[in-house]
Formats: C-alpha cells, sequence, structure tokens
C-alpha cells in the first residue's frame, strides 16, 4: 500500500514538473488607448517594444517557458481581459509593463516596479489612478468593474481589504526587476512599491507591473525609445526573471 502511494506521488509531481511554466507579458495601453504621450512619443509604444524584445529573450534562451502575450500588435485589450488571458492560461507569472509620466511639464527620472497592494503614498494612488484610467474607455465599465470609480480615492480601499497571497513572491521578482534596472541598463532605482491596479487585482499568479520611465522628462522619452533603451530594459527585465525562476 504504502509502495503504491509513493508510486503515485511521484507520478503526480512527474506530471505537474512536465507542465511547461507559463509567463505571460501584458503591453500596457494601444489601440485606441494611448497611455501617456510626450511631444515624441507614446507610452503603448514603448511598452509593446520592450515587451516582445524581452519576451524574445525568454523564447530564445528557455524552451521549457510558454510565452503568453496580452497583445503582440497595436490594439486595444481591455484590462479585466488582460487578466483573463493569464487566469487561462494558467500563468505561473504575470509581468505587465508600463511607462510612467506626471502632471508637471517635465518628469523625473527612474524606474519603479509595483505589486498589489496598499497604496500608501499619495504619489503611489496617483499612478494607479493614471493606469486605472484606462477602464474609462470600455463600454460598461460601472458594471464590469462593480461601481470602480479609478478617480475616486475611496474607490481603493478595496485594495486595503485584499490578502495577496502572491504577494512575497511578486514583491520578490520586483525586487529583482529593479536590482537589474539599476546595475544592467543603469537607470535610476525608484525602489518597490504597492499600489490598487486593476490589472494585478484579477490575476491569480505572482505578478508585477513596471514603471520603464518617464515619458515627460526629454531625456528619458529620447532613451525609452531608442533601441539602445528598449534592448536595455528588456534585458535587466529578462536577467530578474532567470533570477526568479531559478
Amino acid at each position: 500500500m504504502v509502495k503504491r502511494y509513493i508510486a503515485a506521488l511521484l507520478l503526480l509531481c512527474w506530471g505537474l514538473a512536465a507542465l511547461p511554466y507559463t509567463l505571460v507579458i501584458d503591453a500596457g495601453h494601444g489601440g485606441k488607448d494611448p497611455g501617456a504621450q510626450s511631444k515624441t512619443a507614446k507610452e503603448k509604444n514603448i511598452n509593446l517594444a520592450v515587451a516582445l524584445a524581452f519576451g524574445k529573450l525568454v523564447e530564445q534562451n528557455f524552451k521549457d517557458v510558454k510565452v503568453v502575450y496580452t497583445r503582440k500588435t497595436d490594439v486595444f485589450v481591455e484590462l479585466d481581459e488582460r487578466a483573463n488571458i493569464a487566469n487561462r492560461a494558467k500563468a505561473d507569472l504575470f509581468i505587465s509593463i508600463h511607462t510612467n509620466a506626471t502632471a508637471a511639464k517635465v518628469g523625473p527620472q527612474g524606474t519603479e516596479t509595483y505589486t498589489l497592494g496598499m497604496h500608501r503614498a499619495a504619489d503611489n494612488l496617483a499612478v494607479a489612478k493614471r493606469e486605472n484610467s484606462v477602464i474609462t474607455l470600455e463600454k460598461g465599465y460601472e458594471e464590469k468593474y462593480e461601481g470602480f470609480d479609478p478617480n475616486s480615492s475611496e474607490s481603493y480601499i478595496i485594495f486595503e481589504l485584499m490578502q495577496d497571497m502572491n504577494m512575497e513572491s511578486s514583491v520578490k521578482l520586483a525586487g529583482l526587476i529593479q536590482k537589474q534596472f539599476r546595475n544592467t541598463a543603469k537607470r535610476i532605482d525608484k525602489g518597490v512599491h504597492q499600489a490598487g491596479f486593476l490589472v494585478l487585482r484579477a490575476t491569480s499568479m505572482p505578478s508585477v507591473l513596471i514603471e520603464l520611465g518617464y515619458i515627460n522628462n526629454p531625456n528619458e522619452a529620447a532613451y525609452l525609445t531608442s533601441t539602445a533603451g528598449v534592448n536595455a530594459l528588456a534585458k535587466s527585465i529578462y536577467n530578474a526573471f532567470v533570477a526568479y525562476k531559478k
């Protein structure tokens, strides 16, 4: 009886090990939603370029990893569908790629990575509000998101009540990403933060949202739209993924 139990357990473990590791890469915004904009660039294009470059590195070097993209072209994908894509794929990891902006005429510099959680600073809440405001482009968003108002501070109280079972893994990955942005891409490290992002709320696996830099800073915009910048940022995320997977 014991031998049969052990054999069955080994078969189960082998079966789980045989399942492909699934990584979902989400290029934020797209289509009718340009995201943040400057005189020379649109966020949606930067996000997509880095997402595709990052995904290509994974596909070339990890034959055991299945890469799923929420979009590979300039199309609009609703926020809840981005999370649904990851959940349907039974993803092991979800990485959402974005580009930051501020209300100031000239923004600061630096990268930051977010996990789902309480926005303990006003700046974190401002970033979450900006990224979540895309739902207003969706038909019937009031009902779909159960009355959530992306511009109301009161709507974000729900994130203080949520328990994220993947928080530890998400924070670990976020830290690795920031380390690589600092060491590989030589960017200013603005740290790991928590905020109430709708696209992370609905995912059932470790997940992070990356802000690559500030599009309303001319120096950062030039870097973010350059081939060298895109490749360095993609390589940084890839290196962090390698370390996380190990």
